[in-house]
């Protein structure tokens, strides 16, 4: 039974709030693990202008994720409509998180305080990021980025079968 194959999607959000899964490869059962064979992959060469930037939020009303710097977007109000999150002014997510503290403050919109949650949470996130001096260059307790010679060009152990996948 080892032939056998499981699909591997992935969660797909369209432009009108559906998510749809997305066959992506099919794993192999490999003694305790999994092989995994992905299919042909492509980027398009401009964004989708109607499709919706992405989220990482999986509720139903799209929200903005926490993390702050994984794709989340402001809002469809104010002068930074639609731009990222992550690099934005100090001014901008704080006039931002005011605005979901509002909503959050207001019972009558309590049918979107999931989507301003995970808003507030991705602004805060960016602001503690910006406040704590790190530019994105690696800085705080990350280790520097990989350069040449980081690459194991030789064999030695740094193969794909050792992919715990």
């Amino acid at each position: 039974m080892s032939d056998q194959g499981f699909p591997v999607t992935v969660a797909v959000r369209r432009p009108d709030g559906r998510t749809e899964q997305v066959r992506v490869g099919t794993a192999f059962r490999n003694g305790d693990g999994f092989t995994l064979k992905l299919g042909e992959m492509s980027i398009g060469s401009a964004p989708d202008a109607a499709a919706p930037a992405p989220r990482r939020a999986a509720s139903a009303s799209a929200g903005g994720g926490g993390g702050g710097g994984g794709g989340e977007v402001f809002p469809n109000y104010g002068r930074s409509k639609g731009a990222p999150i992550q690099g934005a002014s100090m001014g901008d997510l704080e006039f931002y998180a005011n605005g979901c503290k509002r909503s959050l403050a207001d019972p009558s919109k309590s049918r979107w305080h999931d989507r301003e949650r995970q808003l507030l949470a991705a602004i805060e996130a960016e602001i503690a990021r910006q406040r704590g001096g790190d530019t994105g260059g690696g800085g705080g307790d990350e280790p520097p980025p990989h350069g040449d010679e980081d690459m194991n060009y030789g064999g030695g152990g740094n193969d794909d079968d050792s992919i715990p996948f």
